[in-house]
């Protein structure tokens, strides 16, 4: 018997934001599921997607999602979508008078999305297409496995060269009133830039306020056991102002609902200038503060070295091939890491709702977080999970995913780590009778307690959840094939080298494991953003950035509670009390 679905509202603010999104729903419309009660289902596609249906009456599964960018950042995406025509029915109106006629040439489709079309237009629905719910098997009008076959003889899409914004490998159709686009700043050029977070703070009201209200009751009204909201927010420009008001609604008008937020920053930041590195570093400073104060949780996601204007380089992963400053590929990864560290609130069975994990998390008013990944995470095909972590035995396998080095004292207020796609997998050692387990996580029974014992060792006395999902995270086009030679399809390790000219497989899936920690690290890390944002007079050297907002002493006032965010997370386990002047001197 299925458990009951608590529903969760998406909103993407941003264009990174929605790069990780498209990225991260098509992961989703890859493994959707249909039959509520297959034993084989672990993951709740009715958590995120609703059912609707056309004009036509042919029944849709769309996101449950609110989409914000823009002017010029769609392309050839109506901002209405195409899975419902609006304009179908509208009487033509009369006009007697001259007419001139300007003609624009359409921007041209990539070859992912002239296939795409192909199939949406060439398919004729039947009864192969609708399973025994009478749900589409897919979120549009062709059936996932019609799609993926189509798809799957094609291989993979060189979309490197000719991905321009996220619609251009947008693989699923959009509720009509997903998307709303800022018509107020463009996406392109140098005029009319979102830039700062006073800009993006004073855009909602108005018409816009009224727009997103709308779009959240009507996608909210539908939903039986609302579970809360997960907003995906870019951190470095103007729409970390727009993403602290949006929250503060949320926070105001659905109050008890879980809000996770994620803060999204790219590695390569378009158009840098010395001015444009001071307001990203502003507007992240002033965005962790307003967003975590407002969100059940904030965490921050980006494969940058750090947020300040001088970032390290980013992580190395050993399994990846991927060029961190494009894009296409890191909002790839990133999607991947947020598949696995939702996927605790989206299960069907023993699921744990978002505010669970916000009270595992956010101790004692603790609410941002780090998160750090291995992926894909290195398990040897046919092998098992403790042969998997006993070859990572010196170092934990994943890498930071917030700019937030981990810290080696073994210390943490709060973890939830999650291992998602061991799919054909042994989670225990099966050693025969009388064989001396090499290590004692092979003398364990259960892959939770091999998984426990091994963080265990490295965080002894820390608070630990757990959550195993075999499910892996199923790769389609047009995710780009960015992974090591040395992996098989299904993004395990290859137990034996491949016979010389033998072509590399399509990588169709791969096992992720993701860890989300409040610690002591996040003091210093934190302390350092205030350190950096504090260094300068703002009146002095970037007076225009608070030309609409916020005050000065709203500022300052932001400022303050960043180094008082910075000290809940200091160590004070030595017992020994400090003076305030010595605290002050940290600061």
């Amino acid at each position: 018997m299925s458990g009951v679905c608590r529903e969760v509202v998406t909103l993407q603010l941003g264009h990174y934001s929605n790069f990780v999104g498209t990225h991260w729903w098509n992961l989703q419309d890859a493994s959707l599921s249909y039959d509520p009660e297959s034993p084989s289902a672990e993951i709740q596609s009715d958590v995120l997607f609703r059912e609707g249906q056309t004009l036509g009456g042919h029944v849709t599964y769309t996101p449950r999602l609110i989409s914000m960018d823009l002017k010029g950042s769609l392309r050839t995406l109506p901002q209405e979508g195409s899975l419902y025509d609006p304009g179908a029915g509208t009487s033509a109106v009369t006009w007697e008078g001259n007419i001139n006629m300007h003609k624009q040439s359409p921007p041209e489709k990539n070859s992912f999305l002239e296939d795409l079309e192909k199939l949406d237009k060439g398919e004729i629905l039947t009864k192969a297409d609708f399973c025994s719910s009478s749900k589409l098997q897919h979120s549009g009008a062709v059936s996932v496995d019609t799609f993926n076959s189509h798809l799957a003889r094609v291989q993979n899409y060189k979309l490197e060269g000719s991905v321009r914004v996220w619609s251009d490998f947008l693989r699923i159709h959009l509720h009509p009133r997903t998307i709303s686009v800022i018509h107020q700043y463009n996406h392109d050029g140098e005029a009319h830039r979102l830039e700062a977070f006073g800009q993006g703070e004073s855009l909602l009201q108005g018409a816009l306020l009224e727009e997103l209200e709308d779009k959240l009751h009507f996608f909210v009204e539908e939903c039986d056991y609302l579970q809360g909201f997960q907003v995906l927010c870019d951190l470095a420009d103007g729409f970390v102002g727009l993403g602290s008001k949006v929250t503060e609604l949320l926070q105001d008008s659905y109050g008890g609902r879980g809000i996770l937020t994620w803060g999204m920053t790219p590695v390569g930041l378009r158009d840098s200038t010395p001015f444009r590195d001071l307001c990203r570093l502003l507007n992240c400073s002033l965005g962790m503060v307003h967003m975590a104060a407002h969100s059940s949780l904030f965490c921050p996601l980006t494969l940058r070295g750090g947020l300040g204007r001088r970032p390290t380089s980013p992580p190395q992963f050993p399994l990846l091939t991927y060029d961190p400053s494009l894009w296409y590929h890191s909002s790839s990864v990133l999607a991947l890491v947020l598949d696995a560290l939702t996927v605790s609130y989206r299960l069907k069975n023993n699921s744990v709702p978002m505010w669970q994990v916000a009270d595992l998390l956010a101790v004692s008013g603790r609410k941002v977080v780090a998160a750090y990944g291995a992926i894909p995470f290195p398990m040897m095909s046919g092998g098992s999970l403790p042969d998997a972590l006993s070859a990572c035995a010196d170092a934990l396998p994943w890498k930071p995913l917030s700019a937030c080095p981990e810290a080696g004292e073994g210390q943490c207020y709060g973890q939830l780590t999650t291992l998602k796609g061991f799919e054909g997998q042994k989670l225990i050692s099966c050693l025969s009778p009388g064989i001396k387990p090499p290590t004692p996580l092979h003398s364990l029974h259960s892959g939770e307690d091999v998984l426990a014992a091994y963080i265990s060792s490295f965080y002894p006395s820390a608070p630990l959840a757990l959550q195993l999902v075999s499910s892996p995270s199923k790769l389609t086009p047009p995710f780009p094939q960015i992974f090591s030679q040395s992996l098989d399809a299904q993004g395990f390790l290859r137990s034996e080298a491949p016979p010389p000219g033998a072509l590399d497989p399509v990588i169709s899936s791969v096992p992720v494991m993701t860890s989300l920690q409040s610690g002591p690290a996040l003091d210093p890390w934190l302390s350092e953003l205030h350190r950096a944002t504090s260094a300068f007079d703002i009146r002095r050297v970037a007076p225009s950035f608070l030309s609409q907002g916020p005050e000065m002493a709203e500022y300052q006032e932001a400022l303050e509670e960043l180094r008082l965010l910075a000290r809940c997370y200091r160590d004070d386990s030595s017992g020994v009390m400090r003076s305030s002047s010595e605290e002050e001197d940290d600061d």
